[in-house]
């Protein structure tokens, strides 16, 4: 269907019961789902050549384009470069002042236009051939001048916009974006990128606090360590629990091993069975052998440890079964692995 570009289109009819507003968004989301369902019948060769210099890229991607194709660009840069393919934007207007210096032969060049025709850059095609820096384009027209100077070139072409006059960048833009996370998931499958290298880009998020974080990093250690040694009477237990703060302390013996735990939660099981608490040793009321985790540990599966035994802190022994660390929710809810 060809659409006149001086007359809108009549706005979508609604359905019974539904606003024009809504069915405008209904169509809206049908024509840019048409426009990202098309991108996989022109997936061809070019794409695999754009991988390929990518992957062989010893310097950076970096990623060019003007207006919303820009906007998208950055979108793009910023998902290859957390997804294991280092890159960065630069602005195509700017780079013929200057920024091109930011650009080396050992670089990518990844250039989105939607009409492969936008000055600014096209502008950059003479000095990227002089300095020998591969190029990648996307654009709607692969006949256009981008596409013909182009390594490879990427059809992001769309049918038609969104926008009820065929104006206003959102099919295209939403295509290109699609094409872009496309090239950004084949490249990290391609380079076996896990999500503990994820995480080491995000440090900052949710998700590397928990494939970073081990309990070592959060444990309390030294003298923040509650324990009393075997044979110690109770009143000792509960004086080194409330010292520490920590609602349990480690017992260990002679050897210094961890023998059992005794927990606020055992205290309560002691008040409901005892009525005379002053001859009852630790021995006698703790669990044994307690629940144990080793520092080296994510501190997710201390985690889903504590969650799946309804507990709230842990010891942290080492191989040889010494107590070097204690380990409470309170910590994890602070460091954000929560």
């Amino acid at each position: 269907m060809t659409i006149d570009a001086t007359t809108p289109p009549s706005p979508a009819a609604p359905s019974e019961g539904e606003s024009n507003l809504r069915a405008s968004a209904r169509r809206t989301l049908l024509i840019e789902e048409q426009a990202v369902a098309s991108l996989t019948e022109r997936l061809d060769g070019h794409f695999d050549h754009a991988c390929e210099l990518m992957l062989a890229c010893k310097g950076r991607v970096v990623v060019t384009g003007m207006g919303k194709s820009g906007h998208i660009a950055g979108k793009i840069a910023a998902t290859l470069a957390s997804t294991g393919t280092p890159a960065f934007f630069v602005h195509p207007g700017e780079a013929s002042h200057g920024d091109l210096g930011m650009i080396t032969p050992g670089d990518v060049v990844l250039a989105l236009s939607n009409s492969g025709e936008t000055a600014e850059v096209t502008a950059l095609l003479p000095l990227l051939k002089r300095i020998g820096t591969p190029l990648i384009s996307m654009t709607g027209r692969p006949g256009s001048t981008l596409a013909r100077h182009a390594d490879a070139h990427l059809d992001a072409g769309v049918e038609r916009e969104a926008c009820p006059l065929d104006l206003a960048p959102t099919a295209s833009t939403t295509a290109a974006l699609a094409l872009g996370d496309a090239l950004a998931v084949a490249l990290l499958e391609a380079r076996g990128f896990t999500a503990e290298d994820f995480a080491l880009s995000h440090p900052g998020g949710s998700l590397g606090k928990r494939l970073l974080l081990r309990v070592c990093d959060l444990m309390h250690q030294g003298e923040r360590l509650p324990r009393v040694p075997l044979g110690s009477p109770l009143r000792d237990a509960l004086l080194e629990i409330t010292r520490q703060g920590l609602g349990f302390t480690c017992v260990v013996d002679e050897q210094d091993c961890l023998i059992g735990v005794y927990t606020d939660g055992d205290l309560r099981r002691t008040l409901d069975q005892y009525q005379d608490l002053s001859r009852l040793t630790v021995d006698d009321v703790m669990t044994r052998p307690g629940k144990r985790i080793a520092p080296g540990v994510l501190a997710a599966e201390a985690v889903r440890m504590m969650e799946d035994n309804r507990i709230t802190a842990l010891a942290v022994v080492d191989d040889a079964g010494h107590p070097v660390g204690a380990l409470h929710m309170h910590d994890l809810l602070r460091s954000g692995v929560i």
